[in-house]
């Protein structure tokens, strides 16, 4: 077998694919160079990576997820530890707060951890670990009539800037040598004589070539249902992933004060349903505030990323959700930073989806030994908290180690 015969394919170089790709090249047995990215957008990380809130937990999982999620809160970290994560990447640990007003109490406790964003309620129902009363953060405008309660122990939460900590990841993996084809896609798989497959036809600035390969790995995010049953059109396995549209803010902190960077801190805060959804709040270092919580399953997902267009109606509702919740400093008016939509991959149950895809899901398609098609998606509003862990495991079992989290319960779900 040729070494070219040996690469990975990674299709998708969102958050997933990044840390896939980090932690494979990281390995002592897979070459970077023989890790090959391929995205088809004509501009990287312009969705859910890169316009995610970037809001990390250790514990506000349900027991299935509860494993990858320690893992992942642990690696993002040990990778701030070791690289300076808070100057890079705007890594800092925070502090979780519910605000609620008396008719939303009952509301905001309850509920499984998995059902909250395609019911849009809030995330608070994740945990029940209420703490004390509190004023919350400064930027957060006070009611006589709410509450705000911390919701999370100390250390078990954290806050990034999801695009760098993206930009970074990939700067890392291509000073180690792996390739990234860009905007490309994977067309089809190949096959050699015996029936293995071996390879990928690839489509990169509208010329065809085969790329051998021995494994493959799909990480699109919510587009990997489609790209699965594209090159697998024999196959009767369908990936139960749906999309989920959510609109967002980045907003100025107006209380931010430059002379303090050093000393900022951050904050999450999720509100219960008073203005048509459930809005949750992310401070960021630097002086930015990020604005999500209103989702829909009725926004069509695109054929690309760069066709994602912001629904104006849904913009301008959290923009009066944003002037009734945040303070003001001397009258002035709010800044707005950048206005998103993003298409985050959601499973019925809740839990993602990360797996070697057995063969027989494959429509025929027998795998070399050693190698196989891989997959993880599904993780909706948590693929940012849970990514370096996703990416680990799969780079675990790229390579036929053990997983270092307890996925038993993550793998495709039977015919």
């Amino acid at each position: 077998m040729s070494a070219t015969a040996n690469n990975t394919v990674i299709i998708g170089a969102g958050i997933i694919g990044l840390s896939t790709a980090y932690y494979l090249s990281d390995s002592k047995t897979i070459p970077p160079s023989s890790i090959h990215l391929v995205d088809a957008s004509k501009e990287l990380l312009h969705c859910a990576s890169g316009w995610a809130g970037g809001f990390l937990a250790a514990d506000w999982f349900a027991p299935s997820n509860a494993s990858l999620g320690a893992l992942s809160f642990k690696l993002h970290k040990d990778l701030s530890d070791r690289y300076n994560g808070r100057n890079t990447w705007g890594y800092c640990l925070s502090t979780g707060f519910s605000a609620t007003q008396p008719q939303d109490c009952e509301a905001a406790v309850g509920g499984s951890g998995e059902d909250w964003l395609a019911d849009g309620t809030s995330r608070v129902q994740a945990t029940d670990s209420k703490r004390s009363v509190r004023m919350g953060p400064e930027w957060l405008k006070r009611t006589e009539e709410g509450t705000v309660e911390e919701i999370s122990a100390q250390g078990t939460v954290a806050q990034i800037d999801p695009l760098r900590f993206c930009q970074w990841l990939l700067d890392q993996c291509l000073q180690r040598g792996v390739k990234i084809h860009q905007p490309a896609r994977v067309i089809s798989v190949s096959k050699n004589e015996d029936g293995l497959f071996d390879g990928v036809r690839l489509s990169e600035d509208g010329i065809e070539k085969e790329l051998p390969c021995k494994r493959l790995v799909i990480c699109s995010g919510a587009w990997s249902p489609k790209v699965f049953s594209s090159l697998f059109p024999k196959s009767k396995t369908r990936i139960p992933v749906f999309h989920l549209a959510g609109h967002s803010l980045l907003v100025k902190n107006q209380f931010y004060k430059v002379e303090e960077k050093d000393s900022e801190v951050c904050h999450a805060v999720f509100a219960t349903d008073t203005l048509g959804f459930s809005p949750e709040w992310f401070s960021r270092i630097g002086g930015e505030l990020y604005l999500a919580g209103l989702n829909s399953t009725a926004i069509p997902l695109p054929d690309a990323e760069e066709s994602v267009k912001v629904d104006p109606k849904a913009i301008e509702q959290m923009k009066q959700c944003a002037a009734e919740m945040l303070g003001a400093v001397d009258g002035k008016p709010m800044e707005v930073k950048r206005e998103a939509l993003c298409f985050r991959p959601v499973t019925a149950s809740g839990r993602p989806i990360v797996c070697r895809i057995p063969e027989e899901n494959l429509g025929g398609l027998k795998t070399q030994g050693g190698g196989g098609v891989f997959i993880a998606t599904g993780h909706g509003a948590w693929g940012i908290s849970l990514a370096p862990g996703t990416g680990f495991v799969l780079s675990e079992l790229i390579q036929g180690r053990a997983p270092s989290a307890n996925i038993s319960a993550l793998a495709l779900p039977s015919l």
